[in-house]
């Protein structure tokens, strides 16, 4: 603890002013308040994090002392105040827990009621928040016995007030020799530490993490010290170099790391006013100003404080491995080491793990290196590397350099570890936390823990790599064979899968340089197989994949897929089968590992759609594209043999089509054409719009539900509908607008509840959608009102300004609105409203929202059913877009462009 520190606490300052007041609650909270501003302002010049700390505690034991004392006890009171937990330490936080103890030598609590009652009671008075027990030692004992956590709590006890004697007795009566034996409480630590990382989903890259609860935060560095000092009687750290848990450098990096994270949860405490453990984003850009993080020309401060803390934690996180399985080795299996079973000359398995034969293997064969992970693939059965293995390789990955990534022996491995029939992903994982992977791959090292400040991308570009690897994988797997059918079989046809392996370590290589990380990776990725020697076929296609990596999502949700050309390009850039089977295995795979809430129902059926459409243009040759003419007979074709097998008659079917005009035919298939011709011929014409609403499609995992809407066409339709829709909590994902000759609407909208799933049969909620449209269509006078729903906390943090281009369609009658802007509750109907303000027709749309942020693009045209001619109004158009959804985001607004 600190020496006597007057600044933060003059004691005779203290007793003037007690003895100058009646009651004595100002003086402590002066003290306190003026002890806050001290230590604060300490912390914001740049004080030793862990003096900080230690002077907190130190400054609370004495405002503790001063208030116990003010109760007058008895020289031989049989009672003593005792910090326990993290404050028993002496290490307490801005706002961390004052845990405390009242500790009394018999179970008598009735004499000393009143004393602490009145104890308690001044704590509270002076805004003291304390978690505080009041037990006997042999209370503490048979707490201790029955819970974890108290028996942890115990262990960190030191003595505020009161004898000394009572706390050593508490301490005997719960130490390893009554209680919680080493291997017991290592156990219990154990599984407690593995609950609580499922928590977070079992890694340290969550977008907001919790500082003190994530894996690599500071409860593993605490869990460390528990074991240690219920096995080895040290709660210190350095004390663990000595017992041979730890080297002198792993000791100084993870005290490194702790005061790292000690900044950080400080800086949290101080600027949130309260015990937050949470990383928000409403904290993390003012920690990385007070913690001297600054833009650069590729990566914002807040991307480069972030990247520090997930490379700090994924440290502590390897020695955390690294110790648990000493841990394991001393505690668990003390004095039952196994018979090794050789696997080579170089390893070796004892008790299921894996060794090195002579503690020099790695100096006299560095191959040896990549070998054991390979070793790890080949043999499943293999639980993981032994502890003083690890150390070793962590002591000799300084040897992989230019000439061992040269090596041909390396480079072999390194390939046919992505030729395993499992382990792959595994294996990987364990590469990264060792910190092989980034020496073997250094432009793999340069992403790893970087961050990219959005809510699209929820990992880091590192984690996010080889969770797309672990997706593919997954692909294999016979109970996911129904949620991603199409990819399942897929992976089994691809006749090299190590190359989707591949093509996914290397796909977003080139992030956080600047330009495009496509071009980037696809250079990188070159390189690469030119030093593994690929085959020039294997090579060409994972240069491919990487630079098209994103091709196909981006086609899928931002292109008119109903458009022969659309097809006929993206048929054109694929080239052949075997490319479309590969990029779209990674695209699935890729929107998966980026964030689980992206792959919704209709996202999975527009990446169907398209493979499925592609594959047919690839059949039929790309020197034979399908027109529209035949496209548009093929269609009401088979939606003629629908209608006559349901006894429809051919000719009104026929009558009724003559008025719908081919772009019609083009966007629907022919089952919905043969759906919709039944209903608009059954429809008794009273007034009321038609509303037909179903599933896209009986698969379970795919499509989204179909709303399609037939009435007569009126001006303010599409800001209706969607301002209707927005009230009825739907999100709208796509939209296919459509006049009749005879001046009827034909709108069909794809749409997905508020929380990503689709409607599904539920017959109430079906009749409320419909009768809520009808409603509102019959009345349109009636406007719904824009709904103004709380923005999410989240999304407050990305508000970007909205940017608009404006363009002229070289193929069709229609101008193009290109739209990115920060996602909001209603941001759809306010464009509707816009768009009937202007006295436009919208003709077609693609919503899509990427996290934080939309992208959507809008085909519409002028009252005459014309691309918009006029400058001016279009310069009008985009600046009354901007303006409303940035008055929307507090955003200024920023420049956009306008091509006519």
């Amino acid at each position: 603890m600190p020496q006597v520190d007057s600044e933060l606490f003059d004691r005779g300052q203290f007793q003037a002013e007690l003895a100058l007041k009646a009651s004595p609650i100002a003086a402590f909270k002066k003290a306190i308040r003026r002890a806050h501003e001290v230590l604060d302002a300490r912390f914001k010049e740049g004080r030793e994090v862990r003096r900080l700390v230690e002077d907190r505690a130190w400054f609370t034991d004495q405002i503790l002392r001063e208030a116990w004392d003010r109760l007058d006890w008895s020289a031989d009171a049989d009672i003593a105040l005792l910090a326990v937990g993290g404050y028993g330490r002496g290490e307490l936080h801005p706002y961390s827990d004052i845990d405390l103890l009242i500790l009394l030598g018999s179970n008598d609590h009735e004499r000393f009621r009143e004393p602490i009652e009145r104890f308690l009671t001044l704590l509270w008075d002076i805004g003291l928040e304390v978690g505080q027990s009041v037990r006997s030692v042999d209370e503490c004992a048979e707490e201790a016995r029955a819970d974890l956590t108290v028996v942890t709590n115990l262990m960190e006890s030191r003595t505020i007030a009161g004898p000394e004697r009572l706390r050593q007795r508490m301490q005997d009566v719960t130490s390893t020799a009554q209680m919680w034996p080493s291997k017991q409480f290592y156990l219990a630590k154990r599984k407690e530490q593995r609950a609580r990382h499922a928590k977070y989903n079992d890694t340290e890259y969550n977008l907001e993490p919790n500082v003190k609860g994530s894996p690599g935060g500071l409860r593993d560095i605490q869990t460390i010290l528990w074991v240690a000092r219920r096995h080895f009687a040290t709660l210190n750290l350095h004390a663990m170099v000595g017992q041979g848990f730890l080297l002198e450098s792993e000791y100084a990096l993870l005290v490194s790391s702790q005061e790292f994270l000690w900044k950080v949860r400080y800086a949290l405490h101080m600027l949130a006013g309260r015990a937050e453990d949470r990383l928000l984003f409403d904290h993390q850009g003012q920690i990385a100003r007070l913690l001297g993080y600054e833009d650069g020309d590729s990566k914002l401060a807040i991307e480069r404080f972030m990247q520090k803390y997930y490379r700090v934690v994924m440290g502590i996180a390897e020695l955390s491995d690294l110790i648990n399985q000493h841990f394991e080795e001393e505690i668990l299996r003390a004095g039952q080491s196994g018979q090794a079973q050789p696997l080579n000359s170089r390893f070796q398995l004892r008790d299921g793990y894996i060794e090195v034969t002579h503690p020099n293997v790695f100096k006299r064969t560095p191959f040896a290196i990549l070998e054991i992970f390979v070793l790890m693939a080949q043999h499943p059965e293999i639980k993981g590397v032994c502890a003083d293995s690890i150390r070793l390789l962590r002591d000799h990955r300084h040897l992989i350099d230019d000439e061992f990534r040269k090596d041909i022996r390396n480079t072999s491995l390194f390939i046919e570890l992505f030729k395993s029939p499992q382990g792959i992903h595994r294996n990987l994982r364990r590469m990264n936390r060792y910190g092989i992977l980034g020496r073997y791959l250094p432009e793999f090292g340069d992403i790893v823990g970087q961050m990219q400040h959005d809510l699209f991308h929820i990992y880091t570009v590192d984690a996010h790599t080889l969770n797309l690897i672990k997706h593919l994988r997954k692909f294999k797997w016979p109970e996911l064979a129904e949620k991603f059918s199409l990819a399942s079989k897929l992976i089994g046809k691809l006749p090299k899968p190590e190359l989707i392996y591949l093509a996914g370590l290397y796909h977003d290589i080139g992030k956080g340089r600047g330009g495009d990380h496509s071009e980037l990776g696809a250079a990188d990725a070159e390189a690469f197989c030119v030093r593994h020697q690929l085959p020039n076929w294997d090579s060409k296609l994972i240069v491919w994949l990487v630079q098209n990596h994103l091709v196909m999502s981006t086609t899928a949700q931002r292109k008119d897929l109903s458009d022969p050309q659309v097809i006929f390009d993206f048929a054109r850039l694929v080239g052949d089968q075997t490319r479309l089977d590969y990029l779209y295995v990674l695209t699935v795979a890729d929107i998966n590992a980026t964030n689980p809430s992206l792959w919704n129902s209709w996202r999975a059926s527009l990446l169907r759609q398209l493979y499925t459409e592609t594959k047919r243009a690839l059949n039929r040759g790309l020197e034979n594209p399908l027109d529209r003419e035949e496209q548009i007979r093929l269609t009401q074709s088979a939606a003629l043999d629908i209608l006559v097998r349901g006894g429809t008659d051919p000719d009104e079917a026929e009558q009724l089509w003559s008025k719908l005009g081919d772009d019609y035919f083009l966007r629907h298939t022919a089952g919905d054409v043969a759906w919709h011709a039944e209903a608009i011929l059954q429809h008794a014409n009273d007034g009321n719009p038609l509303v037909l609403i179903k599933e896209t499609t009986q698969r379970e995992f795919e499509g989204g539900t179909q709303i399609f809407i037939y009435a007569a066409d009126q001006h303010d339709f599409f800001a209706v509908t969607v301002a209707a829709m927005a009230q009825l909590n739907l999100n709208i994902h796509d939209a296919r607008i459509l006049t009749s000759t005879s001046k009827f609407t034909l709108d069909t909208y794809i749409v997905l509840e508020a929380e990503g799933g689709s409607i599904g049969d539920n017959p109430a909620r079906i009749k409320q959608i419909r009768q809520g449209l009808i409603d509102a269509l019959k009345n349109p006078d009636d406007y719904p009102n824009i709904i103004q729903r709380r923005v999410p906390r989240q999304l407050k943090h990305f508000a970007f300004a909205p940017r608009l281009t404006i363009h002229n369609d070289a193929q069709r009658p229609v101008t193009i609105l290109e739209l990115t802007a920060p996602d909001r509750p209603g941001l759809l109907a306010r464009i509707g409203r816009i768009f009937l303000d202007f006295d436009l027709s919208l003709q077609n749309a693609k919503i899509a929202t990427l996290g934080e942020r939309v992208e959507d693009v809008f085909f519409v045209t002028d009252a005459n059913n014309q691309p918009l001619s006029d400058p001016e109004l279009c310069r009008r158009l985009q600046e009354t877009i901007i303006e409303q959804l940035s008055d929307a985001n507090g955003q200024s607004a920023e420049p956009s462009r306008i091509i006519i």
